[in-house]
């Protein structure tokens, strides 16, 4: 596949191999410092993947020389993630930003990609306003908090939770408990209306391979009554809290100011200080909580996602 813009001699097209470091390294010029980890990180971890896996690496020319480019990573479940210049394009990259998304674009449904998305901060607006032009959808408001492990949360009694390895359920009491913790929840329903629990759960091992050893069943009573998925991020210095949730029989009893109290402790053990995680705009229960626990907001992201035409991976029956 090759386009051209009509303005000029521009050419946007797969990124030859040997132009493959010079792209990236273009890319990474043109991305928002704040996501640069994030894109080495996914850089990394495709050195040592075969160029197939490269073909959603797209380049514009000018030349024979790398002007801009634009990069659908394949992920688990038939996922991708947008990479591309965020707020505040250079005009040097905002010139052939179209027609790098129009390809993009294009190349998602022609793989059946179920989803491909990307993160903007709230001031990108620009940036969003153009994505929405070029077919992207808005799904989620997250707003990212940060708070000390030293903090706890006042409790009118004691209740003991136990934690049993998230890893010692079968795969389908795993599917099972999440998509009970997601009955009712406020978080991201958008993308819980696109995505089965299967391709959830895919996502979160996909964040960070090592990160189930701090993964957990929550127990009350001898009852199976939540999750806690809390993962280390040393080039960080804190841990993610990346998911915390109740079942909906035990919501309301005080459970979820003893599972957060948990949370902390277990960071705190681990010679931590700061534990960050992410909240649906509009959940505003959690939001309370996690305020109460001396939690404030660092950032804002949107979610936006290209929506392809792949099958929906269900759970086993």
């Amino acid at each position: 596949m090759m386009s051209q813009y009509p303005s000029s001699t521009l050419n946007v097209m797969p990124c030859p191999p040997e132009k493959r470091r010079e792209a990236l390294l273009k890319l990474a010029a043109a991305y928002d410092p704040t996501q640069q980890s994030a894109l080495s990180a996914a850089v990394k971890a495709m050195y040592h993947q075969s160029d197939t896996q490269w073909e959603g690496l797209w380049v514009t020319l000018e030349a024979g020389q790398v002007t801009a480019a634009i990069w659908v990573q394949r992920l688990p479940m038939n996922m991708a993630q947008l990479w591309l210049p965020k707020a505040g394009l250079p005009q040097k990259v905002a010139a052939p930003a179209p027609l790098l998304l129009d390809t993009a674009r294009q190349w998602v449904k022609t793989q059946n990609i179920r989803l491909c998305h990307l993160e903007l901060s709230s001031e990108a607006a620009e940036t969003e306003g153009l994505l929405v032009k070029h077919g992207m959808q808005r799904l989620v408001c997250l707003e990212y908090l940060i708070g000390s492990t030293h903090r706890r949360l006042a409790m009118n009694e004691a209740l003991p939770l136990s934690l049993q390895p998230f890893g010692e359920l079968s795969l389908a009491e795993q599917l099972s408990l999440l998509t009970e913790v997601g009955e009712g929840s406020l978080d991201s329903r958008p993308l819980r209306d696109i995505l089965s629990i299967k391709e959830l759960l895919a996502g979160f091992y996909q964040q960070d391979p090592q990160a189930p050893q701090h993964w957990y069943a929550v127990g009350f009573q001898n009852v199976v009554v939540g999750v806690l998925l809390l993962a280390p991020r040393p080039a960080l210095g804190r841990w993610e809290l990346m998911l915390m949730g109740l079942t909906p029989a035990w919501r309301g009893k005080g459970l979820g100011r003893s599972l957060l109290n948990k949370a902390l402790a277990l960071a705190q053990q681990a010679g931590v200080q700061e534990v960050a995680l992410g909240v649906d705009d509009v959940n505003l229960p959690a939001k309370r909580l996690y305020q109460q626990a001396g939690f404030v907001c660092y950032a804002q992201q949107r979610l936006l996602a290209w929506k392809g035409g792949g099958e929906r991976s269900e759970e086993p029956k």
